[in-house]
């Protein structure tokens, strides 16, 4: 009988551990780049509609891929989130990210904006672009990147300093489009054309050319949506670049499973989540941000930017010349 009971105990004890660890398996454990506050109203939206917690940790992208490669086979991570498509093509050929077989992120974000081999997707799409004192220039003054590299821009051109992978990225991105040495003489004629040293932030950048140290820019849009947000009347506006040629050079946040993830299964299906039209609007507005999946539209603000053509390149050129940039604006004098 004590035996019958003891076995009966042990039955109870291993169906509640395989219960427990059926649970513990629908978790989708998430590494981010991206701020909590950006990050945590997606994840809550996606517990409420599937009931499959989400548990995350955030960082800055260098940490949080050391730690993946750290961890290697013990990291509890199934997801790695980050911003700039250099960064997710640097976690790719570090071996961090697995390559991902899903129609619905095929059919949802467009080839330019994920990897060839699949192993990350863009989420949301940012456009670094002109950015103008309104006082000083109009529309009519500008057509091109290339074109603040011209004498006629001498003292009234502000940059965000190098060493930020946004510039690393868009150098990247015009190195494969005009190839190293015209590029290092577009870099070479930025340099010249500075008001100022170049900025720490795009924000700060932005208040600048806003106080008129400098007459025009190159930031990330996002950037000026939160400035407009704070003052409707600042005295700045976006000029979208290069339309009658390669087009807006863009990037992307985005996302990909890691190469050791326990949850494979529950990463996707949180990736293809993210990329539906349901969770693209909320992706892309906490952040001023354009959806990634072109089925989607922008939020209002967004959208009264205007429309513009995108450099339809492969953003995982930003991470493919990321060193031959930083290289080339070294040489070039660009601090």
């Amino acid at each position: 009988m004590k035996c019958k009971q003891w076995l009966v105990l042990i039955a109870a004890v291993v169906a509640m551990w395989v219960s427990y660890s059926a649970l513990a398996s629908d978790e989708v454990v998430v590494y981010s780049a991206r701020n909590e506050q950006l990050i945590k109203p997606l994840f809550d939206a996606y517990t409420k509609e599937t009931g499959v917690e989400v548990k995350f940790v955030t960082g800055k992208a260098g940490s949080l891929m050391q730690r993946l490669k750290a961890e290697g086979e013990n990291t509890p991570a199934d997801l790695l989130i980050t911003v700039d498509a250099g960064n997710l093509w640097q976690a790719a050929n570090m071996g961090l990210l697995q390559t991902v077989l899903s129609e619905k992120l095929n059919q949802s974000i467009p080839e330019y904006l994920r990897d060839p081999e699949n192993r990350w997707f863009g989420l949301s799409v940012r456009a670094r672009t002109i950015v103008y004192n309104t006082d000083k220039l109009s529309d009519s003054d500008l057509s091109s990147y290339e074109d603040l590299a011209e004498p006629k821009w001498r003292g009234k051109l502000c940059l965000r300093t190098s060493k930020k992978v946004y510039n690393q990225s868009l150098v990247a991105m015009m190195i494969a489009e005009h190839g190293k040495p015209q590029t290092e003489s577009i870099v070479k004629g930025w340099v010249a054309n500075l008001a100022t040293k170049p900025f720490s932030s795009d924000t700060k950048m932005m208040q600048a050319i806003a106080a008129g140290q400098c007459d025009v820019g190159i930031g990330n849009t996002y950037y000026f949506g939160r400035l407009e947000d704070k003052d409707p009347t600042i005295p700045l506006k976006l000029f979208w670049p290069n339309q009658q040629g390669s087009g807006v050079h863009v990037n992307i946040s985005g996302g990909g499973v890691t190469q050791h993830a326990g949850n494979v299964k529950g990463a996707i299906a949180l990736l293809e989540w993210l990329a539906s039209e349901q969770a693209q609007n909320l992706f892309s507005d906490s952040n001023h941000e354009y959806p990634a999946n072109a089925a989607v539209k922008p939020s209002a603000q967004v959208a009264a930017w205007g429309a513009f053509k995108a450099n339809p390149l492969n953003v995982a050129k930003a991470g493919e010349l990321q060193v031959e940039a930083v290289k080339l604006m070294d040489r070039a004098g660009y601090k």
